[in-house]
């Protein structure tokens, strides 16, 4: 109990040294915004409000990876705590750049139970009557994409300009061309699934699940921790490998949470995806199964009514498709335990940093937000 309690107050003070950091970052950006007029600094003050007081789930993991890579494998290491929570701030920036991006491309107004910018600057406009809400709805997508641009541009800028030797800010400025690349390859291939571009067979969504969410959520922060301790190749490698994993079950637990879980706690339209006609590990299964005429009837109407939807889902139950799901959750997370035992692999990662995870994985088994 006693470490449990230890280990949580080490994370909260992870949590406020990157929420101090990402906090002088927005007033920073928020006071040069006021040269271009108050709608431009309100955009940066809206964005703030959003971003500060989530979970930090990437920047903390990145902080906590390092702190045990230098302590046990790497003590040679010699990046400045300010510069490794500087970039802790900037995966931050990264991945709300990428929230705003998929809410646009999603239409969707709430994030986390409430309204999300976007939805904020169509009650700003809304409220103002001086246009048509279609005029109001362009004006808060446009506001969506162009703070997320200005966030990439940040998060860029962070990379470059931080304190590192430069052998070191050359790979980080790699890794980050990487994410973002391969981030929007699975962002691309998620809507060519939904909009019936392309075939969605199981293995096709569950790359574009890797890609979209495993590569920026856990291999960024993981591979940026290895990094910046300047540890071995090897161990580099292992970790890359558990982030996949963690980062391929948490997104399958993800479309499960949203499907079947409790809107009370994910904060979530509770059937946004089926709505949407969003191509998920779910909804492949489901095609090869005599239910499948039933789901396809309603699946992706934009109309789909509570009741409806409640049908839908229970479909989904009884044709054997969140049991599908749910096993390959346990497949992913027996994989990562393997990494993390180093099975079949003569180099292990090291105690602290196995001991970041399985806790983190534990969390996972126990999430339903």
């Amino acid at each position: 109990m006693t470490a449990v309690v230890g280990h949580n107050r080490t994370r909260a003070l992870l949590r406020n040294a990157v929420e101090r950091e990402l906090s002088e970052i927005f007033a920073a950006q928020t006071a040069a915004a006021e040269a271009y007029g108050s709608e431009f600094s309100h955009l940066w003050g809206l964005a703030a409000e959003h971003v500060l007081g989530g979970k930090l789930v990437r920047p903390v993991l990145m902080v906590e990876i390092f702190d045990a890579l230098v302590s046990e494998s790497a003590p040679e290491a010699s990046v400045e705590r300010e510069s490794i929570i500087r970039i802790a701030a900037a995966i931050e920036l990264l991945h709300y750049s990428f929230l705003l991006h998929d809410d646009v491309i999603d239409g969707d107004l709430v994030r986390r139970g409430r309204r999300n910018l976007i939805g904020a600057l169509l009650d700003d406009g809304s409220a103002r009557g001086e246009c048509d809400q279609r005029g109001a709805l362009h004006w808060a997508r446009t506001g969506g994409i162009l703070m997320g641009d200005l966030l990439l541009a940040a998060t860029h800028q962070i990379f470059a300009r931080v304190d590192l030797p430069h052998a070191v800010r050359i790979q980080m400025l790699d890794l980050l061309e990487h994410t973002i690349t391969e981030s929007i390859a699975g962002e691309q291939l998620d809507v060519g699934l939904s909009d019936g571009l392309i075939a969605p067979d199981l293995s096709t969504v569950l790359t574009m699940s890797a890609h979209k969410t495993a590569t920026y959520t856990f291999e960024l922060p993981m591979r940026a921790a290895a990094i910046l301790a300047q540890a071995p190749q090897h161990l580099e490698r292992s970790l890359t490998a558990a982030g996949y994993h963690l980062g391929l079950a948490f997104q399958l637990q993800d479309d499960l949470i949203s499907t079947f879980g409790d809107p009370e706690l994910h904060g979530k339209d509770p059937y946004s995806d089926l709505r949407e006609g969003k191509q998920t590990a779910i909804i492949s299964y489901a095609r090869m199964t005599s239910a499948w005429p039933t789901v396809e009837s309603e699946f992706g109407n934009p109309e789909l009514t509570e009741k409806m939807g409640a049908r839908l889902r229970a479909l989904l139950t009884e044709c054997g498709a969140e049991k599908f799901v749910r096993g390959l959750v346990e497949e992913q997370t027996t994989a990562l335990y393997e990494v993390l035992a180093g099975t079949g692999s003569a180099h292990s990662i090291a105690p602290g940093a196995r001991r970041v995870l399985l806790a983190l994985a534990a969390e996972l088994e126990e999430r339903r937000s």
